[in-house]
């Protein structure tokens, strides 16, 4: 076998996670500006999943995406309609999605519905900051990772319970977070770790309220009401958050979205599966661990928009160790890039959970390095805020995380 020499030429194969890296390897080669904008949706390869579509509607989409170049994926005994409804992996560039949306748009059986959301999705995907508005300013996310600073005023925290005895040393423990570098400081009066129980509200205004009082006016940084409850949530706002940081996503008061949307007030939505009582007992099994937690938020966000809650208001928080076994928390790390499609900025809280705990450990205070690890990754993979307790320590963890996500 004859072997053609070439020189000095030199083979690389290249890794890119998105435009602005792809863009700059057309810079450095030196391609023409038009060039770029012609070239980039071909380097950008996408896979997107479409669940449970009817067989006639797949083998459409199939033909439509062969047609271009592209490929999909359907179930084997879809082309003989032997199987009532099938899957959808669409495979292709940027540039033949976008061209399947074009020519499918116009077939029948719901394709531009379809299509549309196809669309959106591609919209979402490729956005890279947001405007957070709030009920007193607005926020810019994505320009750099955002901590979020837990200052609980419970006895019963998993980590931190009976810390803030006392309103003034609440207080001074917020000042002090506040010092340290956080850019919101979120203020919590009762438990959510797994088998808490729940507090009346009289018990949570009485802990929450003079605490909200007495730091709004003396920091500069928004301040977040951890809590449930419609009522708190109003008196807190009143008091001087603005932020509504709900673990249950609106669902467990059903005054819940009146207050966010005449309050204007941002709002955290956290999946989790039960209550804190009992989410970490009986089966924790997920069939599709990341799809069920994107169809609750599709599902949530359609409620905050039914009722007056705008989307520029509205913070992900995938809910790491609410219903969650330790493998699927770190899986939610590793895909979290999936939860990009619904458009909106993500929080994570992996600060001391037990899913970072190590052998032989005493408890939560020794989780520090697991939860600067769990923070790396979850900056690395697309969070916009991370919620922690150790602000200091992890403030500079997020400036190197983010120095090498924009290396």
């Amino acid at each position: 076998m004859d072997i053609k020499h070439t020189g000095s030429a030199k083979l690389r194969r290249l890794f890119w996670t998105g435009e602005q890296q792809a863009i700059r390897i057309l810079k450095d080669i030196g391609v023409d500006p038009y060039g770029i904008e012609a070239m980039l949706p071909k380097m950008v390869h996408l896979n997107i999943l479409i669940h449970c579509l009817p067989c006639k509607v797949a083998n459409i989409i199939k033909q439509e995406m062969l047609s271009i170049g592209a490929d999909a994926a359907v179930a084997r005994g879809s082309v003989a309609c032997s199987v009532e409804s099938t899957e959808v992996l669409l495979m292709g560039t940027r540039k033949q999605l976008d061209r399947f949306i074009e020519k499918a748009s116009s077939q029948p059986f719901g394709l531009n519905e379809l299509t549309a959301k196809l669309r959106q999705l591609l919209e979402n995907i490729s956005m890279d900051q947001w405007t957070l508005r709030t009920s007193r300013r607005e926020m810019v996310l994505g320009d750099r990772t955002r901590i979020m600073a837990i200052l609980n005023v419970t006895p019963d925290s998993f980590s931190d319970g009976g810390r803030h005895a006392s309103h003034e040393k609440a207080i001074a423990a917020g000042l002090q977070l506040t010092e340290a570098g956080a850019d919101i400081l979120d203020v919590g009066g009762e438990s959510s770790r797994p088998g808490a129980e729940t507090v009346s509200p009289e018990d949570e205004l009485r802990r929450v309220i003079p605490v909200i009082r007495g730091l709004s006016g003396k920091i500069d940084i928004p301040i977040s009401v951890d809590t449930t409850k419609a009522v708190v949530a109003r008196e807190a706002l009143a008091a001087g958050a603005e932020i509504i940081n709900d673990i249950s996503a609106m669902r467990f008061d059903a005054q819940m979205p009146e207050v966010a949307a005449s309050s204007g007030a941002a709002v955290v939505f956290m999946h989790m599966r039960g209550v804190p009582q009992t989410m970490q007992q009986g089966d924790l099994h997920y069939a599709s661990l990341t799809g069920e937690i994107i169809d609750f938020f599709y599902e949530r966000l359609h409620a905050a928009q039914s009722a007056g809650i705008s989307t520029d208001r509205i913070v992900i928080d995938p809910g790491l160790g609410f219903g969650k076994s330790r493998s699927d928390n770190l899986k939610l790390l590793k895909y979290l890039a999936e939860f990009a499609v619904l458009g909106r900025p993500i929080m994570t809280g992996p600060s001391r959970k037990s899913f970072l705990a190590r052998d032989g450990e005493e408890g939560p205070q020794d989780r520090l390095e697991g939860t600067a690890a769990a923070v790396t990754a979850a900056v690395m993979n697309g969070s916009h805020l991370v919620r922690v307790h150790d602000v200091n320590a992890i403030r500079r963890v997020v400036a190197v995380a983010d120095a090498i996500v924009r290396a």
